[in-house]
């Protein structure tokens, strides 16, 4: 699950892949706002093994993985794809040209990092960033040294982590303020002392997500879906997508729900006995008819936006990576939901880091 230019377009935008190991064959599903989702987890979640000259080696161990981590490998199959790896920084030699950005994901939350200059923006989309500028291009450990120089002078961190880069979708300021941010965090930066001399600086400009991602869509405290389980479903009708993250608009999930929600704190979408169920507290968001704005939290801890309905939920699809995925049988959601472990937004709070209602999808 992730990102790539959609065909036609050479623009991003969200697609769910699918692998068959027999045939060796790959295909790619679009997943524009508006489409209907609804398909269940069968079977368990195993390693994808090792992308590799383009084309996957299946794990040969055929692992079974966590059904709620992000991590699609097995240990001994992430250990083989980090043996070589710029990000593992195991891959020095690399010749290739590397650019230097800084990425914004909300007040006060500006990270640096680096990419092929041959991927383009491509990884500023897969990690939602939000907007973007390029400070620099050159080779990698110039790259690598100006990253560096950012962090210990500027204290700049390289991520944010998963909560925090939520928590600050739904309150973005204005476009006008996040471009302050990030030319002023460039502006420094270029100032600084120590600049590699191979790096060669690059005029600032900023770059917005904002339409690309449906940020306008995405409210403040959507609920999350956890990890799946054997047997569990999801009904929903896609929101936006933001890098990894996808937001859904559950089906089967009335006011009876919500209200049940706020008072006990769990909530499952299911009927008659479902596979899955909630955990934790819940904190419901309804999207907006019109598809902008963030709705008022109330003290019950269900959040409502003006005239929608269903409840709102962004999952990280990458939980979905190892699924065998076939067609939901119910008409709701029965995957865990449980409130957003949602923090303060600022720097520092994150941490690391056919046809028929598929629409032809199974």
């Amino acid at each position: 699950m992730g990102a790539e230019l959609s065909v036609g377009s050479g623009r991003f935008a969200q697609r769910l892949g699918w692998y068959c190991a027999e045939r060796d064959e790959v295909r790619v599903s679009m997943l524009p706002a508006g489409k209907a989702l609804a398909f269940a987890a069968e079977g368990e979640r195993r390693c994808l093994g090792v992308w590799r000259a383009g084309r996957w080696i299946v794990c040969p161990y055929a692992a079974v993985i966590d059904g709620a981590s992000a991590k699609d490998q097995c240990a001994r199959c992430a250990q083989l794809d980090r043996s070589r790896s710029v990000a593992a920084d195991t891959m020095a030699d690399d010749p290739r040209p590397y650019g230097v950005y800084l990425a914004y994901f909300g007040p006060g939350l500006l990270k640096v990092g680096i990419t092929a200059a041959e991927r383009g923006p491509a990884r500023l989309v897969e990690q939602g960033a939000v907007a973007y500028a390029w400070l620099g291009r050159g080779p990698l450990m110039a790259a690598r040294r100006a990253e560096a120089l950012l962090g210990s002078a500027l204290a700049v961190p390289d991520r944010f982590g998963k909560a925090v880069k939520r928590a600050a979708r739904g309150v973005l300021p204005a476009w006008s303020e996040r471009v302050a941010e990030l030319a002023e965090l460039h502006a420094r930066a270029r100032a600084l002392a120590g600049w590699p001399e191979t790096l060669e600086p690059v005029e600032f400009a900023a770059t917005d997500h904002t339409e690309l991602f449906g940020l306008d869509r995405v409210p403040a405290g959507a609920v999350e879906l956890g990890g799946l389980t054997a047997g569990a479903e999801v009904v929903g009708e896609v929101l936006a997508g933001v890098g990894p993250d996808l937001y859904l608009r559950l089906a089967g999930a009335g006011e009876g729900a919500r209200e049940e929600a706020a008072d006990s704190g769990a909530w499952g979408a299911s009927e008659g006995g479902g596979a899955g169920g909630a955990g934790g507290d819940l904190g419901a968001s309804m999207a907006s008819g019109g598809g902008g704005g963030s709705g008022a939290s109330m003290a019950s801890g269900v959040s409502k936006a003006s005239g929608g309905g269903g409840v709102v939920a962004v999952l990280d699809a990458r939980v979905l990576s190892g699924w065998v995925l076939g067609p939901a049988t119910g008409r709701v959601t029965t995957a865990a939901v449980r409130a957003a472990a949602y923090g303060t937004g600022a720097a520092g709070s994150g941490g690391r880091e056919g046809d028929g209602l598929q629409g032809g999808l199974f």
